[in-house]
Formats: C-alpha cells, sequence, structure tokens
C-alpha cells in the first residue's frame, strides 16, 4: 500500500482511507472468488458425478495449483513485475548472507541462492497443500456448505500454514521438513530471479535500516552507501544525511525509503563510495518468518 501511495502521490492523485479499504476488499474477493472458489466450481463440474468424493477434491485441488501457477507465470512475463522478483531475490540473498554471519557486501551476498525457507512464496505453497487436505476433510456437501466451508476454513490454514513454516524454520536442517518446503523453493524459481549488483546494495540498505531500527549491530565489514531519502513532502535539509554508524540506534528524524519488494523496507543507494561498519560484532537473524515476504 506505501508503495501505491508514493506512486499515486508522484502522479498528482491522492488515495483517501475510502479507496484503500475500497480497493483491499476488491483484492481480498478476487483472492478468494479465484484461488479457492472457482476451484470447488469446476471440479463440481467436471467430477461431481464420480462416486468417489476424493477424486473430486483431488481435481479441485490441482486446479487451485494450476491456477496458481499460472498466475505467477503470467505476471511474471511482466518487465515490472520480473524486476520486482529480482528485488525479492536479493532480499533473499542478503539474509542468507546475515544468517551465515558474513559481512553485507556486494560479493558475499552474491554467492548465495535467491530462494529462502521463509518467503512468502513458501508460505503460499503450503497454505495450498493444505487447503487439498482441509477441504477433502469437509467432504462432498451440499453446494453451501462447500462454499462456506472454502470461505470459514482460509484463516484456519493460515494460521496452520505459519506455524509449519515457523517449526521449518527452527527444523531447517531436518530432511522430512526439507521434502515438506521443497515444492515451495521450486516455486521461488518463479517468484525471484538473480539481481544486478545495484539491487543488492539496495536491499544490504534495507537490512542496514532494519537491523539499525532493531537496535541490532550491523556485522562487520559491511558496505555502507550514502543515502538519498525519498523525497514524499517538503523539502527537509535534515532529513538528509549518511548512514548510520554501526550498532547506533536510529535518530529520531523521519526518513523515508523506497521499498520495491513487497513487505521489505528499503533505501535509494545512490554514490558507490563504501567504508566499511566499525563494530565487529555480527548479527544472527531470527527464525521468525517476515511477514509477507
Amino acid at each position: 500500500m506505501r508503495s501505491a501511495n508514493v506512486q499515486a502521490s508522484e502522479e498528482g492523485v491522492e488515495l483517501g482511507r475510502g479507496s484503500v479499504i475500497v480497493m483491499l476488499t476488491l483484492t481480498l474477493l478476487a483472492g478468494v472468488g479465484i484461488f479457492f472458489l472457482l476451484p470447488l466450481f469446476v471440479a463440481s463440474a467436471t467430477a461431481g458425478n464420480i462416486d468417489n468424493g476424493i477424486v473430486q477434491h483431488l481435481v479441485e485441488g490441482l486446479i487451485r495449483v494450476a491456477i496458481f501457477l499460472g498466475y505467477l507465470l503470467l505476471i511474471g512475463r511482466a518487465p515490472d513485475v520480473r524486476r520486482v522478483f529480482q528485488y525479492h531475490g536479493a532480499e533473499h540473498m542478503t539474509i542468507h548472507a546475515l544468517e551465515h554471519g558474513d559481512a553485507l557486501t556486494v560479493d558475499e551476498v552474491r554467492k548465495y541462492p535467491t530462494a529462502h525457507q521463509r518467503c512468502g512464496t513458501e508460505f503460499l505453497v503450503i497454505v495450498i497443500l493444505l487447503s487439498i487436505i482441509a477441504f477433502s476433510l469437509v467432504g462432498r456437501q451440499t453446494p453451501l456448505v462447500m462454499i462456506a466451508s472454502r470461505i470459514l476454513l482460509i484463516p484456519v490454514i493460515a494460521a496452520v500454514g505459519y506455524e509449519i513454516l515457523k517449526i521449518g524454520a527452527r527444523h531447517r536442517k531436518n530432511p522430512i521438513v526439507k521434502a515438506i518446503l521443497y515444492p515451495g523453493l521450486l516455486v521461488q524459481m518463479i517468484t525471484t530471479k538473480q539481481p544486478s549488483d545495484d539491487m543488492i546494495e539496495v536491499a544490504i540498505v534495507s537490512m542496514e535500516q532494519a537491523l539499525v531500527a532493531d537496535g541490532e549491530t550491523i556485522p562487520a565489514g559491511s558496505e555502507m552507501w550514502e543515502r538519498r531519502p525519498m523525497q514524499l513532502g517538503p523539502a527537509d535539509p535534515a532529513t538528509v544525511d549518511g548512514p548510520v554508524p554501526s550498532g547506533q540506534s536510529a535518530p529520531s528524524r523521519t526518513t523515508s525509503t523506497a521499498a520495491p519488494v513487497a513487505g521489505s523496507t528499503t533505501a535509494v543507494s545512490e554514490a558507490p563510495t563504501t567504508t566499511p561498519a566499525a563494530s565487529p560484532t555480527r548479527s544472527s537473524a531470527t527464525s521468525e518468518p517476515p511477514a509477507g515476504s
């Protein structure tokens, strides 16, 4: 939503509270209709006459998977979305580097894969697989009950999927956990792409800003770029300055940042000149999955 507001403000349009509510409501209804109700209707029409109800639920699940993958492949053909997927990959690579205790530099980040087990794509894949199991347990009921179950069970399935993702983060070396999460890693071949060096720089700056905001310490040897905060209002010279020193809390000034990847807080990288972070302490990433990543 923040990126939409920024884009609208650049075009002289202001998104009011009502517009945001309407947009979110329509998006939610479209998502539920396309990914949950449409597979039910198609499966009922094509396999509803088969005595074995499991077949209908299996067909419904396969249709849901096909719609999900087809949607990702379709939007991935758009140049702007592909660029977002590149930033998505840069974000994951930076998190990998932080979790391994490496300095946040382009060379160190570049050696890691773009897929990550705590990605939002992983969460969506788990939700789809859980929905196949949950709706199979509901069985073949009246149309009204089947439609209601697809809607009412969404929060339950999402909650269970989130917990599975957290367990997977804590036991990522377990062979069973790896097998469960592997389909999500495969789907990330669609939703993440190899980024350019400047995209990795943006991801590094974002991570450094997040570490400082959380009171964490930036790993020693990390690159620190000069930054130009994104100007959303009247010019304020006090907001245009260099990076926050390693290990210090963020000052009280307001700094706006660009966010090319949903769920990420990203600043704009401007100058190639780098200086090492002063603190020798390395920070470890948490095992909690980032929301929407």
